[in-house]
């Protein structure tokens, strides 16, 4: 298991897949004060929800590449052959996608927080919120590519299928960020069901590939 989690981890910064996901975000932050002006006020009263949905927007790009190679080329075949169970090979790789895009999401977070004029301690706040919700996003990022594929377009697919079920993510992400009341527990309580579901429905998708 530890080698699969490594083989997506190493994967993912081999081949680039990791820089366009931090790239988009970063471009995000940059752009979005041009397009509401430079009120530092308005922009750090926002700021928390407008890194939530760059990061939910940046964590959608590497879906295609997660699963569909895998099923091309056998691999997927390969390993349950050896013995690993479809369920075991999706929750290795969610873990493999987080480490991989996680992290590097988190640290291009302290610059988009400066890029927005996001004040005090509330920087602090996003990356805890970010912290919680992310291996969630991974996990819904796994299910999707597991759903969409083999199937022709599968990208905008993949938009069509993830992004309603990240929404919860999404408000309950920028609610923490703005300091509501028992926002954290329910963005924990969502990640958690989405890590602790998602792999088997990502596991159900593989297996009705095969078939």
């Amino acid at each position: 298991m530890i080698a699969l989690v490594w083989r997506e981890l190493r994967r993912a910064w081999s081949s680039g897949g990791v820089m366009l996901p931090i790239a988009f975000f970063l471009l995000v932050a940059i752009l979005f004060p041009f397009a509401v002006g430079p009120d530092a006020r308005l922009l750090g009263r926002i700021g928390g929800g407008v890194i939530w949905a760059a990061a939910l927007l940046a964590a959608l790009l590497p879906v295609e590449r997660l699963v569909a190679p895998d099923v091309e080329s056998g691999v997927l075949d390969q390993l349950v052959v050896r013995g690993f169970s479809d369920a075991g090979i999706a929750a290795a790789k969610m873990l493999g996608h987080w480490l991989g895009f996680g992290p590097a999401l988190m640290a291009a977070t302290c610059v988009a927080a400066a890029l927005l004029h996001v004040p005090g301690a509330a920087p602090g706040t996003i990356l805890l919120a970010l912290a919680i919700g992310t291996p969630g996003l991974a996990a819904l990022g796994i299910a999707t590519a597991g759903l969409v594929a083999g199937l022709r377009g599968a990208g905008a697919l993949a938009g069509l299928v993830m992004l309603p079920f990240a929404v919860p993510l999404l408000i309950f992400g920028a609610a923490a960020t703005s300091g509501t009341p028992g926002a954290f527990k329910l963005l924990a309580a969502i990640s958690l069901l989405l890590v602790a579901g998602c792999p088997w429905v990502a596991a159900a998708a593989m297996r009705m590939g095969r078939g």
